[in-house]
């Protein structure tokens, strides 16, 4: 089940990787009308990347506070990324009921592709629930 969980969390992570280039290409770091703030987006970003390094760790070393630590990562990571999913929402409506224009006023993650945004969720809560049997021992190592 380790492995399963380090195969969800790449996938996860190259989902989180492409809207993050899309965020910053689009200007969603120097402010202007992004509802993600910078700290949010980056603290996400940065937590899940420690993250799955303490899980590929643990993967070699087979250590459960390593996976505890992995586990205990992954709350504040869900945590920001639904906060970040709240903020989204609206941005997404209000973009099916006006069209794009390219005007910088658009907040960068109005070009997040809902299928990315939905991939990387799902791929995330399965991860965070594989990654939490795996620490308390349940379907081995």
């Amino acid at each position: 089940m380790d492995i399963a969980a380090l195969i969800t969390w790449v996938i996860t992570a190259l989902g989180g990787f492409y809207m993050l280039g899309t965020w910053l290409s689009r200007g969603g770091a120097r402010g202007g009308a992004s509802r993600l703030p910078v700290p949010v987006v980056f603290g996400h970003f940065a937590l899940a990347a420690v993250g799955l390094v303490v899980w590929i760790i643990y993967v070699i070393a087979d250590k459960d506070v390593l996976a505890w630590t992995a586990f205990g990562l992954l709350v504040p990571v869900a945590l920001l990324g639904f906060t970040m999913l709240a903020r989204w929402l609206p941005v997404y409506r209000a973009g099916q009921a006006t069209p794009a224009t390219g005007e910088q006023s658009e907040p960068a993650e109005r070009y997040f592709p809902v299928p990315v945004v939905a991939g990387h969720g799902l791929f995330a809560v399965v991860t965070v629930v594989l990654v939490l049997l795996t620490a308390l021992g349940i379907g081995g190592s």
